[in-house]
């Protein structure tokens, strides 16, 4: 297989964000929501009564970024690319740049074949350059010029996929898969 540029999307690909937060706001907050019945990325619309401000500032707390844990089978994959030869970049965005520290400090402490140099963090994904991108958010691969993997995730249920160009994977393993047999 020809060396790849991957790209990577931290939260939902990597990581738990989704079940994490909803769990953390729970618990702060004395609701029940569920992550399950967010099938758009904003949180509000299973916390009707919390404001923005209260729904975002677990993501600038430390605490937060300290419970949150990577996804089945992620750190392994990532690991076997690396090895594989890739190059691999987490391609990442900051709705609140304060997040940037606990964010960086995450993903280097739980995924220690990263650097540094291995994070790109960008809200326009569509001009990094790379051969695949895998990501949970539809509006991160639209457009892209590379093989596009959509992570699956409750915020991305309704949208067909395959009829938009993606392939629709499960696990980080499955998306390598997907990867050694569409580009080898």
């Amino acid at each position: 297989m020809r060396r790849l540029r991957i790209l990577i999307d931290m939260d939902q690909v990597l990581n738990n964000l989704l079940d994490w937060w909803v769990q953390y706001l729970n618990d702060r907050h004395g609701t029940d929501a569920r992550a399950q019945d967010i099938h758009v990325w904003d949180l509000r619309c299973v916390y009707p009564d919390l404001t923005k401000e209260e729904v975002d500032r677990p993501l600038s707390e430390n605490i937060f970024w300290a419970g949150l844990s990577t996804r089945p089978h992620s750190v392994e994959t990532v690991t076997k690319m690396i090895d594989d030869g890739h190059e691999v970049y987490v391609v990442t965005a900051a709705s609140v740049y304060q997040t940037l520290p606990a964010k960086v400090d995450w993903l280097l402490a739980n995924y220690p074949c990263l650097r540094w140099g291995n994070i790109v963090i960008t809200y326009r994904k569509q001009i990094i350059d790379g051969d695949v991108l895998i990501d949970d958010a539809v509006h991160n691969l639209e457009g892209g010029s590379y093989l596009k993997i959509l992570m699956d995730c409750p915020n991305n249920k309704g949208y067909d996929a395959e009829e938009n160009g993606m392939i629709r994977v499960s696990t980080m393993k499955e998306a390598y898969e997907v990867i050694r047999k569409e580009l080898a």
